[in-house]
């Protein structure tokens, strides 16, 4: 049985190094290659964090550290390494966007998959190119992460620490489509409530030690409850009478059997 510390420092570990070397991803599309590719790096992917790390995960946490340094990545919350009143102001996500007609590259063109990722994303005064690449990075994150563990990878699209995966996958590396379907199905660390339920079967992804669960029904009435100090996978079954689902330290539940 994998160990999932282990394996959330491996995450870790890799992701970094894949964030200091620069995105490499050149999409699904032949015509992706005449693409500019900005040498700006995006945030690295964080594991699952353990509650009693073993003597192993600490040395490979401590690895990973130095490796997001070296890189200059930023963490999962998304914030910037910069600091000093020098650092760039960044552009307001929520202003103003790029007119499409507008979504040219300093040299090179867009392809039209490109140019439909950038679409409504590119915020005045920011480079277009900047924001592909953040794309671009997202593809290729998925594309390490289902090498080394395709339920790691779903569960990093489920609890956001591969950010804006759906439109990446969308319109620059399609073939992860199946990973971000199967995620819109999963739950990560948090109360779930109403229409986010579906009943099924569910099974954890990485849980530390400290993984609990609780279900609820109509009137707060406990459906099940449970926890597990092992860090091994655990599978429930979340039933139709559901009414609230809160999970803490287990990281993220993706579906078993049909995921329809």
């Amino acid at each position: 049985m994998r160990n999932p510390l282990l394996a959330g420092a491996a995450v870790v570990i890799l992701t970094a190094a894949l964030a200091a070397c620069g995105s490499s991803h050149d999409g699904n599309d032949p015509e992706a290659a005449a693409a500019p590719r900005p040498a700006a790096s995006g945030p690295s992917v964080a594991g699952p964090t353990a509650a009693a790390p073993t003597d192993d995960a600490k040395s490979g946490a401590s690895e990973a550290s130095g490796a997001s340094e070296a890189s200059g990545a930023s963490g999962a919350s998304g914030a910037s390494g910069a600091s000093g009143s020098d650092a760039a102001p960044a552009p307001d996500a929520t202003g103003p966007k790029v007119p499409t007609d507008e979504l040219t590259p300093a040299t090179g063109t867009f392809t039209k998959k490109e140019k439909e990722y950038l679409t409504d994303r590119v915020p005045k005064g920011m480079d277009p190119a900047a924001v592909l690449q953040t794309g671009q990075e997202t593809c290729d994150k998925l594309d390490f992460l289902v090498k080394a563990d395709r339920r790691i990878a779903v569960g990093s699209i489920v609890t956001g620490e591969v950010p804006d995966a759906a439109p990446a996958v969308a319109h620059l590396c399609t073939g992860h489509q199946d990973l971000v379907d199967e995620a819109a199905l999963g739950y990560a660390d948090g109360t779930h409530t109403g229409e986010e339920l579906r009943p099924g079967v569910y099974r954890s992804v990485s849980p530390t030690p400290a993984c609990t669960w609780r279900t609820e029904g109509a009137g707060g009435k406990v459906l099940d409850q449970g926890s597990s100090a092992s860090g091994q996978p655990v599978r429930i079954t979340l039933p139709a009478a559901a009414r609230t689902f809160t999970s803490t330290g287990c990281y993220a539940w993706l579906p078993e059997g049909d995921k329809s």
